[in-house]
């Protein structure tokens, strides 16, 4: 405006009052136009690898992918290039904002150290014709390796107890081997609070912790276990039969323990990480 005003010849008015006598902020009369943003061209090579990681875990965000990327292939890539490639092409999660949660003024289920709380849980996997079974995991809190599991047709004391017995028989070598002090964390269901498992659990020396009522955070670790598994595994295949079912279920806790990236575990394995925790690399050097 004060432009147009000079080149008509007319004498010198403030900018303050010209934008007080046509109503509009000063702000305004400043604003220069900036030309559009471009988005830099991505690098097909790790536009490829991260396309790769993907295709092979569809439910992997963009920490768990460049995880993958950086300490599974080894790569150098920046998270923030991972989040904008797999941004231009809408490969990101859809992320569910729940806000803020209230605490549980309980004890939580995690551990400081490998065998001093495990966690077991219960889950219904369909399995095609057996229809819907029963799938029982046993962890380790703190490193969260998938100790013992099984795949039944039924969600019996003998299920939970053969679970049991093989995630001792994978730990220990044997299933009088727990140490004093270890504790098996689970809800208040049928099947655990049964005569012959409570017996059995007692028997191999451990110690049951039934979380409260209504407060399934508190075995918050398994929960989450079991929403990951459902996720990455149950609800990415369509089984045929329970021996189907199995074998792709093996296949996935190989994986899960051995190369899965743990977003708690500072991106580490369960196996790197109870290997880390047993052999300090202290000790290691000594």
């Amino acid at each position: 405006m004060q432009n147009i005003l000079l080149q008509s010849g007319s004498p010198q008015v403030p900018v303050s009052v010209l934008c007080r006598l046509f109503g509009v902020a000063r702000s305004t009369t400043y604003y220069q136009p900036r030309g559009r943003h471009l988005e830099p061209q991505c690098d097909p090579v790790c536009v490829e690898a991260i396309r790769t990681v993907i295709q092979a875990h569809p439910t992997y965000g963009v920490r768990m992918t460049h995880a993958r990327l950086t300490k599974g292939q080894g790569m150098i890539v920046n998270r923030k290039k991972v989040h904008r490639i797999m941004r231009l092409h809408r490969w990101t999660c859809r992320q569910r904002h729940t806000g803020r949660r209230p605490r549980v003024q309980h004890l939580k289920s995690i551990a400081a150290a490998p065998n001093q709380r495990w966690a077991t849980d219960i889950a219904t996997v369909d399995c095609g014709r057996d229809g819907w079974c029963a799938f029982v995991p046993v962890i380790d809190c703190c490193s969260r390796e998938v100790l013992g599991w099984e795949l039944a047709h039924t969600a019996r004391a003998k299920t939970a107890e053969r679970a049991l017995e093989e995630a001792l028989l994978h730990r220990f070598g044997t299933t009088r081997g727990a140490p004093s002090g270890l504790t098996l964390r689970h809800d208040n269901g049928l099947v655990f609070g049964s005569r012959a498992y409570r017996a059995l659990v007692r028997d191999y020396g451990l110690t049951q912790e039934y979380i409260a009522p209504y407060t399934p955070e508190q075995n918050g670790l398994c929960e989450r276990f079991i929403r990951t598994f459902k996720e990455e595994c149950a609800w990415q295949h369509r089984f045929e039969n329970l021996t189907a079912a199995r074998a792709t279920v093996a296949r996935y806790l190989e994986h899960y323990n051995t190369q899965r990236s743990h977003s708690a575990l500072k991106y580490n394995t369960p196996r790197q990480t109870y290997l880390t925790l047993c052999n300090p690399p202290q000790q290691q050097a000594a």
